[in-house]
């Protein structure tokens, strides 16, 4: 027997069923508006430049991390 939970969360889910369809747009004015003055590109490399620095912190983490364990295996 199917549970009331399940009958829920279908409706639920075929009422936000509309929004999704409207959330998206065909024409987003704001991405041409700044690819054409050319502040996409500088969007793209912050974005890049914070990722960047993201990947490099954790590298970080993992080297002085992996220090500590091996000293940590070798005082037992």
């Amino acid at each position: 027997m199917i549970s009331r939970s399940f009958f829920r969360a279908i409706a639920l889910l075929v009422n936000m069923l509309p929004f999704a369809v409207f959330a998206q747009d065909s024409n987003p004015e704001m991405a041409d508006t700044m690819r054409s003055n050319g502040k996409i590109y500088v969007v793209l490399a912050c974005v890049l430049m914070v990722l960047a620095g993201l990947i490099a912190f954790l590298f970080v983490v993992e080297k002085r991390l992996s220090k500590l364990e091996k000293e940590n295996q070798v005082i037992k």
